[in-house]
Order: C-alpha cells, then sequence, then structure tokens
C-alpha cells in the first residue's frame, strides 16, 4: 500500500511546486485584497423596468432592500471565500516545505543507511 504512495511522490515535479507556492500564496493574498476593496465600494445598479408596469415606491423601496440583502450577503461570502484562499495557499506553502525537507531527509537516511551496510560488509568480509 505505502508503493503506490512513493511512486505519487516521486512523479510530482516537487521543483515546480515549489517554484510556485509563493506565486499561489501572493496571488491569493491579491485576490483577498482585492476582494475586501471592492466590497468596500458601493456600486449602483440600474433596474429594466422597460418590460414591467411601474412598481409603486413601496414595492421599488422592498425590490431594494431585497437586493442591497442579497448583495451584502454576496460580498461576505466572497470575504469568506478569498479568506479561505489565502489560507489554503499558506497551507499548502507549509505542506510543500515540509514535504521538501522530508524528502531530503529520506535521501541522507538512505545514504547513511547503504554506507553502514558498506561497512557492516567490510567488516564481516575481515
Amino acid at each position: 500500500m505505502a508503493i503506490p504512495w512513493l511512486l505519487a511522490l516521486k512523479v510530482i515535479p516537487w521543483g515546480d511546486v515549489i517554484e510556485h507556492a509563493p506565486s499561489v500564496l501572493k496571488a491569493a493574498r491579491k485576490l483577498m485584497d482585492r476582494q475586501s476593496a471592492e466590497s468596500a465600494q458601493s456600486s449602483a445598479t440600474t433596474v429594466d423596468l422597460a418590460n414591467e408596469a411601474l412598481p409603486s415606491m413601496g414595492e421599488l423601496k422592498n425590490r431594494l432592500i431585497a437586493a442591497q440583502g442579497q448583495l451584502d450577503r454576496q460580498a461576505q461570502t466572497q470575504g469568506e471565500l478569498a479568506l479561505t484562499l489565502a489560507e489554503l495557499a499558506e497551507q499548502n506553502a507549509r505542506l510543500v516545505s515540509a514535504v521538501e525537507t522530508l524528502r531530503v531527509r529520506t535521501r541522507l537516511l538512505l545514504w547513511v543507511t547503504a554506507a553502514l551496510v558498506l561497512v557492516v560488509l567490510g567488516l564481516a568480509w575481515r
């Protein structure tokens, strides 16, 4: 069962992943900053009333309140998604760093093990 994982770890281009991790993190932070800047700005929307009879002022006010509430909920959801994306990018960067450290340690362990095997074989040969 461990063999497919080892094969998968060897197939993944870790150099590319490590190289692109900081750019992914920067892009996520830019997205989060842009999202908070856009949510701070208020944009005016127009209503197409050409095909409808003109609604009353009360109905227009209710529609406006409902639309504003929906926009607020969407802005909040997008902000939360941008924050989650930034957190995931940071976690990904930490994970890639940890995997790279483990890869180096594993390679070192294999070299030390090979050296010990050679020493034991050398002693057994004598």
